[in-house]
């Protein structure tokens, strides 16, 4: 997969905590010598023994999407939005086959990962829970806050992203905006090449951005009567 489409190199370069590490500092800041950084520490939960958060195993958080489980070193444990607010979406393009791109992202060694992948009739895979924080845009900041979405297809082949691909990875944003309660517009579903520090190209200049709000925004407000 190349630098224009799916999220090779990713990572956003958290520093890997040991358990061990997490007592030490938590002993130390009570006496006033803190190790970690006291966000750290409030993010870091899942690190201390004995504590987990109870999840069912092969759970969606988007009906009807398939579970395909990443490779755990492709993403972080999290509690999202308890411990980050989740305010994007973040559109990406594959550059390369649906499955490829799941078998990549099930190799460890890749060190990136998208929460979901849209096919081109529309099914969807999810590979990482919302909860979690996945290596999708190549920037720390922007990885704890966003939910990241791939799309079958090439970035200079318009007709890998069909009518089936963008009305349904459009019921997906709207829902992941409805959610966490962020507006749907291009301020906060953005394209993996406006993400700050990236050297993608994705979603390219192929993504028809304003037929795709439009879906969005209808599902957005149908969504919204469907709840009132």
């Amino acid at each position: 997969m190349g630098k224009q489409g799916a999220t090779a190199g990713g990572r956003d370069r958290d520093r890997v905590v040991s358990r061990r590490s997490l007592i030490i500092a938590g002993a130390a800041s009570a006496v006033g010598v803190g190790l970690l950084a006291r966000s750290d520490l409030a993010h870091m939960w899942w690190q201390v023994p004995g504590v987990d958060k109870p999840r069912k195993a092969g759970a969606v958080d988007f009906g009807g999407a398939e579970w395909v489980a990443a490779a755990a070193a492709n993403w972080r444990r999290a509690d999202r939005p308890a411990d980050y607010p989740v305010d994007r979406v973040v559109i990406h393009v594959t550059q390369g086959s649906y499955q490829g791109t799941l078998k990549v992202f099930k190799d460890p060694w890749h060190g990136a990962a998208a929460h979901y992948v849209v096919r081109k009739d529309g099914h969807i895979a999810q590979m990482i829970r919302e909860l979690d924080v996945a290596f999708h845009a190549g920037n720390r900041d922007y990885n704890q806050r966003s939910v990241g979405i791939e799309h079958e297809g090439f970035v200079d082949r318009p007709a890998d992203f069909t009518q089936a691909m963008y009305a349904s990875s459009a019921r997906l944003t709207a829902a992941i905006c409805r959610r966490y309660g962020f507006p749907a517009d291009r301020k906060h579903i953005i394209g993996h090449v406006e993400v700050p520090g990236t050297d993608h190209t994705d979603p390219g200049p192929h993504w028809d951005w304003d037929r795709y709000m439009r879906l969005v925004r209808a599902a957005y407000e149908r969504a919204g009567k469907a709840t009132a």
